[in-house]
């Protein structure tokens, strides 16, 4: 018998897998996984439609030139910086392998990566299997804002990226201008990576501005940013995204990203180019269209037992249940929900290393139709 010595005894199935199995199972409502279940534009599914016969083969590997053009314009005309669509745009097959040859780009045996928790559930696997060490620092519900003094006491000589994600996978927390520019503070003198999980950057409510990391001409030369465009064009499906960097850095990310996927889906870049072109007004629209279906959630709630702080971009929602249930956990409320009153959400306690025992939210996703906000209100609002 062969003996299989695992780098990953301890990975387990993700618990958007669980969740949305249990709601398949016992045919509930799934709130749980990050997926709108409305149609993209029917513009952008006519362009997939009519991509030519030929353009079914494989894509550049680093993504056709066109599509990394738009990025590289978006960036100019959103931030006022400039990328060279060449040498520092990547299109790549979704956000998250991404970023996982970012971190095996960079990061060593040995090496400290510091870790927001709450975290999306790939973050910390990657630094494993890179051989690096994650340094979780917990954020304090209910505001879920960074301590920046634990940050500082945080940093080390070993310590070599810090993964920064906003808007924020799950409280919907946005980093301030004031949050960057007192990460600039603590490691101007430190050889440390940033690396930007920006995927929601498009989805900002009640007037925020979201900072990116590339912003803040101090960090250009450190720093990669993440996009999605499965999340800006509610494509989740087609599993493409992009990273920006300076041209030093996107040589290393390249290098690792050429033998784990090679290229993104072709049709798909072909279509967001068109759609991208003939549509510019796009973008502009998703925080409008995304707020109102928060706020359509939130206000249905109101006079139900969960009590909200409303989120500030994504499209998810932090709900406290500590008046109906304080006696459970997130993971067995969440169970609780799905089998008595057949809905489904996300414990968020599994996006910590340790989460505190006092955690008492679930994460609904509201990127749905408004039948099915109201069906999930109805639900809730007789818990």
């Amino acid at each position: 018998m062969f003996a299989i010595d695992s780098k990953f005894p301890q990975a387990e199935t993700t618990i958007f897998t669980i969740m949305s199995e249990l709601a398949e199972q016992l045919q509930a409502l799934n709130l749980s996984q990050g997926f709108p279940d409305f149609a993209p534009p029917q513009a952008l599914l006519d362009a997939f439609k009519h991509v030519p016969d030929h353009l079914h083969q494989y894509a550049a590997g680093n993504g056709i030139l066109p599509l990394r053009q738009k990025i590289s314009e978006q960036y100019q005309d959103l931030h006022q910086i400039s990328f060279d669509p060449i040498d520092e745009v990547t299109i790549s097959a979704g956000a998250t392998i991404a970023i996982y040859c970012i971190i095996q780009a960079f990061i060593h045996s040995g090496d400290e990566v510091i870790i927001f928790d709450p975290s999306y559930d790939s973050y910390a696997p990657s630094v494993q299997l890179a051989g690096g060490k994650s340094i979780h620092l917990p954020l304090q519900a209910p505001d879920f804002r960074v301590d920046w003094q634990q940050f500082k006491d945080a940093l080390s000589n070993k310590t070599r990226m810090v993964i920064v994600n906003t808007p924020h996978n799950p409280t919907g927390q946005v980093w301030s201008k004031q949050d960057w520019l007192t990460l600039i503070e603590l490691i101007r003198d430190k050889n440390i990576l940033v690396l930007s999980d920006e995927v929601y950057e498009h989805l900002i409510f009640d007037g925020l501005t979201h900072y990116s990391v590339m912003d803040f001409p101090e960090l250009q030369d450190r720093a990669f940013a993440v996009g999605s465009f499965g999340k800006s064009f509610h494509v989740t499906g087609w599993r493409t995204g992009y990273c920006v960097a300076k041209a030093p850095l996107m040589r290393e990310m390249r290098q690792v990203y050429q033998f784990a996927n090679f290229c993104g889906v072709h049709p798909c870049q072909i279509a967001l180019t068109e759609f991208m072109t003939q549509h510019p007004e796009h973008l502009s629209q998703l925080s409008p269209f995304y707020q109102n279906k928060r706020d359509y959630f939130l206000q249905g709630l109101q006079n139900s037992r969960f009590k909200s702080v409303a989120s500030s971009g994504t499209y998810f929602q932090l709900v406290d249940y500590s008046e109906i249930r304080d006696d459970l956990n997130d993971s067995e409320m969440c169970q609780w929900l799905a089998r008595t009153h057949k809905i489904v959400g996300i414990p968020i306690s599994v996006f910590y290393q340790q989460p505190p025992k006092t955690l008492r939210y679930v994460r609904f996703c509201f990127a749905k139709k408004e039948q099915t906000l109201a069906q999930a209100i109805d639900i809730l609002s007789q818990c």
